[in-house]
């Protein structure tokens, strides 16, 4: 409350009004006029109080009031108004504490249940277990040393040297990047490589300068051939046409870097893929339902960039990113789809966590966590996040903070059990399908080389010099700056950060204008972003502006500080070169910084530094010791620590030399070795294939009525290896970082990893072990077909009964009409039946195999094609499995491990509702899905809680209730019916637009994967509504996630050929 400028003058409004008539007798809670104390209510409930905007805006009516009796009238009012937040308050922290108090509970239960399940062969396990008992990644074959020497490092990147490596990268607004490629992604905020915006608004900040930078910086790295960061195209009349543009090569900063032959396709780029609204920039909470459309083209993107870098440098074999890397929450959600997709490792920042911005919400007091997740689509974010956990082999942080307070609150991390896994790999124990990330700090880089720091003569003079020497003028942000002085000849008290609440300048300027001997020693100079109009800005940082402006009045600083309406990304160097010519001192105050980019940036230029005590400057001031900490809620403390480095010079160029001398472990160089260090950490797996595409691409069919059912079969190599010790002459390695070896082996062995490493990767087809019974018949030519049609029609209607889900199949196949007989259409019928049930299906219906081209079955786990051959099928049905689809979705499968678990929560359910309730399902399991019958529906929790209680003990799986809640399946984390069809794309080239879904009006619990994407989808009006239930207790609204008004998306009247016909010529398909 203290913070507050208001306060005083309100305290002594309150004394105005006079002492209670009956002090004795007055009540807090029931109020009568005459006998309410509002200097009691103060002191006693509003003083530990609210910093409402409203309530300062009421006063402030308020005190313009002339009339006594209205103003103490008002004042009374405002009491109230205060008390009933303080209230609400209060019930939010009491409901937030029980629900704190539960996680910790449910936390260290599953932390006990995980434990004991490890513990179980503990002494024989020690001794060592066989490779397939090892969960994946738990191998200790193939491991690399703990990268720590230097030595080694800089072999590393002498190895690197004559390898193409290819890297993605994503941040959303969209970013991806590929190096060797190595894709980055991220999908907010406005990306460019020249100029950025920052502080345009609250999603282009620092982190997009960091991502562009990484991408650069990782594109002059020798060894690396091409690197894409991938982003959403914007082109709209808001923006700068920049922002359209498909691709932006990001130029290297310094040219000796990138002395290396680049290539034809080689560097680093930004591509802009095009996702969501086209006219339109929207912030990043409404582009969740636009995810799925942008996984799609970005996998379309990277396919085509393979084959070309093949072309290039691969031998004619697809060169296939050796990374994804995502960026923020929903560029991490792209990522871990997009690596599933590909069967590519992934990396993932968080940036700002969800987790971590609920907690700060709700301590706020002033919205429930139902009206956070209305405001912030926070739960889907958190979800997301959550998904990247399961997905990534590493997530980054730049500080240690982070981790220890951030990371920890999500259910998939836990350090106290990720400990306990890691010693376990260290000792070759088995970890029961248990993973967890490994967490790296690895602070952002800078490049450094074109800083070159002056010595520190003052003002005076450089203006001198530049009298003498007019044809250098100073660079024009210095007078745009300095005409604010009345004296610029003053040390500059930098700050730099948009007008956001959370970097805290209000209480930087409370802290100058407070303290005169720092406004005697000082100017203050204030960097906040660009702006053109006040009332055009968003609300929260307009009245930030707004809130600085007025203090700025208050304490009279005209003539003190500066605060320019525009300056250019470009302008930045020269800003941080004035404060120092003038002996300043850089300041950031935020009350929480994640890392701290910009006091790098400052120590870099020579400039002291005074900083936040809580995250990253904790770190940053470890390595450079070149300033002080403060508690950001200090002002006093603030102050003093200005006024020190101000005013001491030895203080101040002993922290100058500081920084210089320490400023080189934060460059671009030195991050990026170590980023490189921690992919090679990561085995490798891309898809591989026996059959190049260039030999299916050649395959010509007899007539454009061929198709999976009209060839005979043939011989289906769908190999894809993806264990890679098992592999000779692979490549690919299992590695680790946790190994310790000696200094000269461990550098042999990073050597001839990384040899072997690029050998595999730019093969792209590798040996694969043979086996005879993988060699079931289905000819090679029947693939093609997937590329000939014009359409494919995908039935993945979630039925209630046999009946209903064969009369659909009928209509749909009634309504393709005689574009079927032509071959043009083809079907693949995706369900969460099992093959054999499918086969009953299909029997009971009067329907052949043969009528379709493919069946995604057990939600997504299993792909088979349809065979006349039925002998060599182990099932003695009429189908053949893709095992391919098989290796390429079995990540962290947690096997007989999670198998366990899963028992063991069906008998905790059975136990407290009664025998039965949940029974496992032996026959609708597979080696890779665990099916469960569930008798009544009601009587098991939600989806979420299974979700949760996996993630907690570290089992990485994807649950879904299916069958309108009477069947639980759980499949890898990382397959589902939506990544299937993605694989088809992917192995057999089936254009993703080419595809028509049919869909009910609700579904199973993977319903939203189903809708969106680049596909077409009819929802059929009144199928599957009875399942609505099974999302009736989500995390978030299901609407958050699905957007029902794209132009693929059409709901037909009713479920019959007619109505279906209509609605496929809405979206173009058949006419009408």
């Amino acid at each position: 409350m203290a913070g507050n400028d208001w306060v005083n003058s309100y305290l002594e409004a309150i004394l105005d009004v006079g002492p209670n008539l009956d002090d004795a007798k007055s009540s807090l809670l029931l109020r009568e006029r005459g006998h309410f104390s509002p200097t009691r209510y103060f002191v006693e409930e509003v003083i530990t109080g609210y910093d409402e905007t409203d309530l300062y805006r009421s006063w402030v009516r308020a005190a313009a009031t002339r009339s006594p009796q209205e103003r103490n009238t008002r004042l009374e009012n405002m009491c109230w108004r205060i008390w009933n937040l303080a209230r609400k308050k209060k019930q939010l922290e009491g409901e937030e504490a029980q629900r704190m108090a539960k996680r910790r509970l449910e936390r260290e239960r599953g932390r006990r249940e995980a434990t004991a399940d490890m513990s179980e062969d503990l002494s024989e396990g020690e001794k060592g277990d066989t490779l397939g008992e090892i969960a994946h990644g738990d191998s200790t074959k193939g491991r690399l040393p703990r990268i720590s020497s230097v030595d080694v490092m800089e072999n590393l990147v002498n190895q690197l040297k004559d390898q193409k490596l290819y890297i993605v990268l994503i941040r959303h607004e969209l970013y991806f990047l590929i190096s060797n490629k190595q894709p980055s992604c991220s999908l907010h905020g406005l990306i460019r490589g020249e100029n950025m915006e920052l502080g345009r608004d609250s999603d282009t900040g620092g982190q997009v300068k960091y991502v562009v930078e990484l991408a650069r910086a990782l594109g002059t790295m020798p060894g690396v051939y091409r690197v894409d960061l991938l982003t959403r195209q914007v082109s709209a009349p808001d923006v700068e046409w920049t922002y359209g543009e498909p691709t932006e090569m990001l130029n290297p900063r310094n040219s000796e870097n990138s002395a290396h032959e680049l290539g034809e396709s080689g560097g680093a780029y930004i591509i802009r893929i095009p996702f969501g609204p086209k006219d339109k920039y929207i912030a990043k909470e409404l582009l969740w339902p636009h995810i799925p459309e942008f996984v799609d083209r970005a996998i379309n993107h990277i396919m085509q960039m393979s084959r070309v870098l093949g072309e290039q440098i691969g031998g004619g074999q697809p060169v296939w990113p050796i990374a994804i890397h995502g960026h923020y929450a929903d560029a991490g959600d792209s990522a871990a789809l997009l690596s599933g997709a590909l069967n590519v490792p992934m990396l993932f920042t968080g940036h700002s966590l969800g987790r971590d911005k609920l907690e700060q919400l709700l301590k706020q007091g002033r919205q429930s966590r139902e009206e956070i997740n209305k405001t912030y689509k926070i739960m889907r974010r958190i979800e997301a996040e959550e998904l990247s956990l399961d997905a990534s082999e590493i997530v980054i942080t730049s500080t240690r903070q982070e981790i220890e307070e951030q990371w920890r609150l999500y259910d998939g991390f836990d350090p106290i059990l990720e400990r306990k896994l890691r010693a376990r790999i260290k000792r070759g124990v088995s970890c029961h399908g248990r993973f967890m990330p490994r967490t790296i700090v690895m602070p952002p880089g800078m490049e450094f080389n074109h800083i070159v720091p002056h010595d520190h003569e003052d003002v005076d003079a450089e203006v001198e010099r530049h009298e003498d020497n007019p044809a250098t003028p100073n660079p024009p942000i210095w007078s745009e700056i300095m005409r604010f002085f009345s004296n610029p000849r003053k040390p500059m008290i930098l700050a730099l950060a948009r007008p956001d609440p959370k970097k805290n300048i209000t209480t930087l300027v409370k802290a100058f204008g407070e303290c005169r001997p720092l406004r005697e020693l000082a100017n203050l100079t204030l960097i906040m972003g660009n702006r053109e109009n006040i009332d055009e800005m968003s609300g929260t940082n307009a009245s930030e502006l707004l809130s600085i402006l007025k203090l700025i009045d208050k304490y009279d600083l005209y003539g003190q500080v500066a605060y320019p309406k525009h300056h250019k990304q470009s302008d930045v160097p020269d800003i941080y070169r004035l404060a120092a010519k003038t002996k300043g001192v850089f300041i950031n105050p935020a009350f929480i910084e994640p890392f701290g980019l910009t006091l790098i940036e400052a120590a870099a230029y020579g400039l002291p530094i005074v900083a936040t005590k809580n995250g990253g400057p904790v770190d940053i001031h470890r390595v450079l010791d070149n300033g002080l900490l403060v508690d950001p809620h200090d002002q006093r403390a603030i102050a003093d620590a200005l006024r020190k480095l101000v005013s001491d010079k030895q203080l101040w160029a002993r922290c100058r030399q500081n920084g210089l001398k320490n400023i080189h472990l934060f460059s671009w160089p030195e991050h990026c070795k170590t980023y490189l260090s921690r992919i090679a950490s990561c085995k490798q797996r891309q898809p591989q294939w026996q059959i190049s595409d260039a030999e299916y691409d050649n395959l010509q069919p007899d007539s454009p009525s061929d198709s999976l059912r009209d060839i005979q079969d043939l011989s289906l190599n769908l190999k894809l290896s993806l264990d890679g010790e098992k592999n000779e002459g692979s490549g690919i390695v299992d590695n680790s970082l946790d190994a310790e070896e000696s200094d000269s082996d461990g550098k042999n062995r990073l050597e001839k990893a990384f040899l072997t490493l690029s050998k595999g990767i730019l093969g792209g087809s590798q040996k694969s072990v043979s086996t005879e019974k993988e060699d079931y018949g289905t000819g090679t030519n029947k693939f093609a077909a997937f590329r000939r049609r014009k359409y494919i029609f995908v039935i993945a209607v979630d039925c209630d009964t046999t009946s209903e889900c064969i009369e659909i199949i009928e209509k749909v196949i009634e309504a393709a009409g005689k574009d079927r007989d032509t071959g043009s259409i083809g079907f693949i019928l995706s369900t969460s039946l099992t093959i054999s049930d499918i086969h009953s299906l299909l029997i009971s219906g009067g329907l052949s195999p043969s009528d379709f081209d493919a069946f995604i079955c057990n939600s997504g786990c299993d792909l088979y094609y349809p065979s006349s051959n039925t002998e060599d099928s182990p099932s003695g049905l009429p189908f053949v499995v893709d095992l391919d689809y098989r290796s390429h979705t079995e990540y962290r499968w947690g096997g007989e491990g999670l198998r366990k678990t899963l028992v063991r929560w069906a008998t905790s359910i059975n136990d407290k509702n009664g025998e039965g309730i949940v029974s496992d399902d032996e026959s609708g399991s597979t080696t890779h899905c665990y099916a469960f019958q569930v008798k009544d529906p009601s009587l098991i929790p939600p989806v979420k809680e299974l979700r949760k209680l996996m993630r907690i003990q570290a089992l990485r799986c994807h649950v879904i209730y299916c069958q309108n809640g009477t069947k639980l399946n759980v499949i890898p984390v990382l397959a589902s019916r939506a990544q299937a069809l993605r694989y088809l794309y992917i192995r057999w080239g089936m254009d993703l637009s080419s595809v028509v879904a049919f869909m009910g009006e609700c579904g199973d619990t993977d319903y939203e994967g189903l809708v969106g994407g680049v596909h077409k989808t009819v929802i059929l009006k009144g199928v599957g509504s009875g399942s609505r239930r099974l999302h009736a207790n989500r995390n978030y609204p299901l609407e958050d996630v699905i957007s029902l008004d794209s132009p693929n998306v059409v709901e037909s009247e009713s479920c019959n050929s007619i109505d279906i016909r209509t609605s496929l010529g809405k979206l173009g398909v058949l006419k009408e």
